[in-house]
């Protein structure tokens, strides 16, 4: 893929404090070899690089009338052969569905679908090795109300995301 070609990602920024936590938590339980990351919430996984100047201009004018969007964590999610924090929002999810209209018809199968909202902590391991780890953490991962802050959007080279630019919401 050429550097044009990088598809984007978009992902709705964490509150400072579980962004740090839950980085930790993927630092320590996310196989090392394949953890690029830190903590985040994918909205999409690949929106066409040639929209990107068009999306930056979209997620400026949204940012800047969109007030933090209340969301709550709500606990463990099983991933199967992984692990993550399981995140409720039906605010970010009606702007995510905001955002796929505006490019409706240039997003992948994927994209079309509205996602689960989690933070993965834990990936591609045998399901008995993710269901220790859930039972170890069960009671760990309180319920609590969050407000994300913004979004962020990356580029996909094949490893780490390249960071692009962040979307503070900005509105009343």
């Amino acid at each position: 893929m050429s550097e044009a070609d990088a598809p984007l990602i978009l992902t709705a920024e964490l509150p400072p404090e579980l962004h740090h936590r839950y980085t930790a938590l993927r630092t320590e339980h996310f196989p090392p070899e394949r953890n690029y990351l830190e903590a985040h919430v994918t909205l999409f996984h690949a929106i066409p690089a040639q929209c990107e100047d068009e999306l930056r201009r979209y997620l400026a004018r949204l940012a800047g009338e969109v007030a933090p969007v209340r969301g709550q964590v709500e606990g463990l999610m099983s991933l199967g052969g992984g692990t993550a924090i399981k995140l409720s929002s039906p605010d970010l999810l009606a702007l995510r569905d905001e955002i796929a209209e505006h490019f409706r018809g240039l997003l992948t199968q994927q994209d079309q679908h509205r996602p689960r909202l989690h933070v993965t902590i834990q990936n591609k391991v045998t399901s008995k090795e993710a269901k220790a780890l859930q039972a170890r953490l069960s009671g760990t991962i309180e319920t609590r109300e969050i407000a994300f802050p913004g979004l962020a959007l990356h580029a996909y080279r094949g490893g780490p995301w390249e960071f692009i630019r962040r979307f503070a919401f900005r509105g009343k």
